[in-house]
């Protein structure tokens, strides 16, 4: 039940739990969004220093001090 006063709305218990529950929603929203992108980033860095680690490993073979065939 909404009661207007002087062009305010007061509102009930469960409009403002509606009303925080889109927000806490929202939030949730926002904050699982950044995650996963940083997750994405972070992942595609990942991959492109490993292949970037495997390309100079098969260009330039290393060989021990004092190995001789």
């Amino acid at each position: 039940m909404s009661m207007k006063l002087k062009g305010w709305e007061k509102k009930t218990a469960e409009s403002k739990a509606d009303a925080t529950t889109r927000a806490a929603r929202q939030l949730f929203h926002e904050e699982t969004a950044a995650r996963e992108a940083k997750t994405a980033r972070l992942k595609a860095a990942r991959l492109a220093l490993e292949a970037q680690s495997a390309g100079e490993v098969l260009r330039k073979p290393k060989l021990g001090k004092g190995s001789r065939g």
